[in-house]
C-alpha cells in the first residue's frame, strides 16, 4: 500500500485530513512561491500545489502525496499575509462590507506512476461592514497575522462574515475535501471503504 503524505506544514490542514480517518503522514515542501510574471491567481495555485507535491516526491518514490496552496483575492488583487496588526487593520478595513474570493489549488501526485490530478477549487466570503473598534476587537482576539486575510474562519473570524458562498467550506481553510476524496478514488482509495 502506498504512504499517503501531505505535502503541508499547516496543522490546519492536516487537522481537516484527519476527518477522512486515513493514515497519513506530513512533510513540509521548501519551494519558492512567488507569483511568475502574468500569471493569473488561479494559474499560481495549481502551479504551487504541483510544485509542493512534486518537491515531496523528489525524496518519496512511493506514494500519493496532496499539494495545496490558496490565495485570498479582494477587487481582484491577491491579500498576502498582514504580519502585524496595522497591516492586519487595512486588510479588513478593506474587505468591510465585500466579497473575498479565495482560490484554493489542490494536487494529488501518485510518485510510482507521475500521475498528477490538480484542481482549482473557489469559494467566496461575503464580510459584513465593520467599525474599526470591530475590526481591532477581533484582531486582538485572535491576532491572524501568519493568515492571508487577516482572519481565521476555523475561529472567531466567522463573526466577520455575512455569507459564505462555495461546495465546501474545508476549501476556505485551505483542504478541499470534497473533491480531494475523488481524486483519491481515482487512485483507488474508496474513503468509505477503507480496509480495501
Amino acid at each position: 500500500m502506498q504512504q499517503l503524505i501531505l505535502g503541508s506544514s499547516s496543522p490546519f490542514r492536516a487537522e481537516l485530513l484527519e476527518k477522512l480517518g486515513l493514515t497519513f503522514t506530513t512533510a513540509s515542501p521548501d519551494i519558492d512561491e512567488r507569483c511568475l510574471d502574468n500569471e493569473s491567481a488561479e494559474q499560481l495555485v495549481q502551479r504551487l500545489s504541483e510544485q509542493k507535491a512534486q518537491k515531496i516526491a523528489e525524496t518519496h518514490t512511493n506514494a500519493l502525496i496532496i499539494g495545496s496552496d490558496q490565495v485570498a483575492l479582494l477587487n481582484g488583487e491577491i491579500l498576502g499575509k498582514p504580519g502585524n496588526h496595522e497591516n492586519a487593520m487595512k486588510q479588513l478595513t478593506a474587505a468591510s462590507g465585500k466579497t473575498v474570493r479565495f482560490l484554493t489549488g489542490l494536487s494529488l501526485l501518485n510518485s510510482k506512476t507521475g500521475k498528477v490530478q490538480s484542481l482549482v477549487e473557489p469559494f467566496e466570503v461575503s464580510f459584513k461592514t465593520l467599525s474599526n473598534d470591530q475590526i481591532a476587537f477581533y484582531l486582538q482576539q485572535e491576532k491572524p497575522y501568519q493568515c492571508a486575510g487577516s482572519f481565521k474562519s476555523e475561529g472567531f473570524g466567522i463573526s466577520l462574515f455575512s455569507k459564505l458562498n462555495g461546495e465546501d467550506p474545508n476549501s476556505l481553510i485551505g483542504l478541499p475535501l470534497i473533491r480531494l476524496i475523488s481524486l483519491l478514488q481515482a487512485e483507488g482509495i474508496d474513503v468509505l471503504q477503507p480496509n480495501q
